[in-house]
Order: C-alpha cells, then structure tokens, then sequence
C-alpha cells in the first residue's frame, strides 16, 4: 500500500460531497417506494437492490476504486445461493450492493441504523439487522429470514466475518451463515473482494485509488451439513476463502 497515492483532502471533501449526495437522494427515493410497498416484503428487497446499484457502483468509483468484475455472470447465476464475502473495508458494503444479485437479501449488523440516509433505506428493504449482542436473538431472527426467503427463492448476501478485518486476512467466521444453510439447504457461494482494504483501509477515512478485482468460488453444497457438525463448515468455507486470498498474494 506504500506504493499507492493517497486522495487529497481537497479531491477528498469533494469527492465525499458528491458521494453523500448521490447516497442521500437515491436512498430518500427509494425510501418513498419502499413505503409503497410496505406490504410486500419481496418487492421491497428488490428495491433495495435496485438502489444499491445506483449507489454501489458510483461511491465505489468515488472512492478511487475500479472494480473488475470477470466472474458478473457466474455471480448471477449462482442465485439463489447464501452469498458469503470477506469484509476489510467499509468499500466493500458499496460494492456488495452492487454485486448483489436482485431478490438478494442482506444481512448486516443494526449499528447500521446510525448511518444516515442508508441505514433507513437498508432496514425498510426488509434486509436483517441483527443484534450481535444477543446470540438466541440473532438466532430466531435468522431462522424468521429463512423461512421468508424460501417461500420467495431470493438470496442472502452476508459477512460471514461480523466486521471489519484491520490487514485484510480473514478474522474468525460468525455462525449465522451456517444456520441459514441448514434451514434454507440453499449453496453457500464465497464471493472474495481482492483489494479492496486497500483503497480504502478499515477504520480510516483515506482513499488510495486502485483495481478492486471480484472472484466468485464454486458454489458449495450444504444439503448433507448437520447442526451436529456446525463448526466444521464454518472452517471449510473459511478454509476455501482463506485459500483464494493466499493465491492472489
């Protein structure tokens, strides 16, 4: 990262500027249609992902990153699939809002809320915030997701990880991912951002422009995982990811 060149801060509060503006306007407008469909949880979600590729792509570019996609349609293809990606930058949220393939659900901590603008939009779509303080809570609202996103066939887009990885190596999984498998017997398909920390290092608010490259993995069947044997899937889809990240370094 030594090598890169930082954003100015006059190139910084500009780029900023336009980057909370475009989030504000398009999260308000979507806002209003999400309440429209208030009844229709689905529909909202698809909003939602509509929204975010509008927002997504263009705070991305904001930011200094250029993203290169060769695996787009192996992505969406993929669907519907429980969607795992490591987390070392708070780029990735705009970028996974653009990956996203329509009908996928997220899954994102409620500390979400405080952000403004986005963090509304975020929980009208009818994504799941969770609260990671309370385990059996988190736990029921997950199996209430599950249930919703089988009778609808969406997907569901989460951070195995919890938060932010500080060097961009993977920190320990949470176990959400793994339940939602055995209640949905939906794939679990690892979607790794190479990068990305880079750009926009975790916890700072310094861009360094570079390519954030996407590499989606091989879907991984779960229709045989056992909730006896919980920890060791949450190691072998790490263990897969962990590989990828080894391979590009």
């Amino acid at each position: 990262m030594a090598e890169r060149k930082k954003i100015g801060p006059i190139s910084f509060t500009l780029r900023f500027t336009i980057g909370f503006v475009w989030l504000g306007f398009w999260s308000l407008l979507c806002m209003c249609l999400m309440i429209l469909a208030l009844p229709f949880r689905s529909l909202r979600v698809r909003i939602g992902n509509f929204c975010g590729k509008i927002i997504g792509p263009v705070v991305s570019r904001l930011v200094g990153a250029k993203v290169i996609n060769p695996d787009s349609k192996k992505l969406n293809a993929s669907a519907p699939a429980i969607f795992v990606t490591n987390h070392s930058s708070a780029l990735d949220v705009f970028i996974g809002m653009a990956l996203c393939p329509y009908g996928g659900c997220g899954v994102g901590k409620k500390e979400v809320l405080r952000i403004p603008f986005f963090g509304q939009a975020y929980w009208l779509a009818g994504h799941l915030l969770i609260d990671r303080g309370n385990n059996a809570k988190a736990i029921a609202s997950m199996a209430k997701l599950s249930d919703f996103v089988k009778s609808k066939d969406l997907s569901i887009w989460i951070w195995p990880e919890g938060t932010r990885s500080m060097d961009g190596k993977l920190i320990p999984f949470k176990k959400g991912f793994v339940h939602l498998a055995l209640e949905t017997g939906l794939p679990v398909v690892p979607v790794m951002l190479h990068g990305a920390h880079e750009v926009w290092p975790a916890k700072t608010m310094q861009f360094y422009p570079g390519n954030v490259e996407i590499e989606v993995l091989d879907p991984i069947k779960t229709h045989k995982w056992s909730k006896d044997t919980i920890d060791d899937h949450v190691e072998h889809v790490k263990s897969i990811m962990t590989e990828s990240l080894v391979q590009r370094n």
